[in-house]
C-alpha cells in the first residue's frame, strides 16, 4: 500500500481536470489565442500540478520515510535521500 492510496480517487480527480486544462492549452493554440492568455492558463496547469506533487511528497513523508527513520540503519538513509532529491526536483520546476 502506497501512502497515497488513501486519497487516490482524489488525485485521480484532479489529474483528470488537470488533464482537461492541458487540453484546453492545445486548443488555446489551435484557435491562435493571445500569448498572455495562454501563458496565465500554463501557469494555472503548473501550479496546479505542484500542488499534486506536493500533496504526494507529504503522503510519502508520513508513512513511507518516518517507518524507516523508526526502523533505522541504511534503509532509514535511503528514504531521507529519496525524500531530499524529490525535494530537490520539485523546487527546481
Amino acid at each position: 500500500m502506497r501512502g497515497y492510496t488513501d486519497r487516490k480517487d482524489e488525485h485521480l480527480r484532479r489529474l483528470r481536470r488537470i488533464e482537461g486544462q492541458v487540453r484546453g492549452l492545445h486548443q488555446m493554440i489551435e484557435d491562435d489565442r493571445y500569448c498572455i492568455d495562454v501563458l496565465t492558463q500554463i501557469s494555472a496547469a503548473t501550479k496546479a500540478l505542484q500542488a499534486v506533487a506536493l500533496e504526494l511528497l507529504d503522503e510519502h513523508l508520513d508513512p513511507c520515510v518516518r517507518e524507516a527513520v523508526t526502523a533505522g540503519g541504511p534503509e532509514a538513509d535511503a528514504k531521507i535521500s529519496e525524500a531530499s532529491a524529490a525535494i530537490a526536483r520539485l523546487v527546481k520546476s
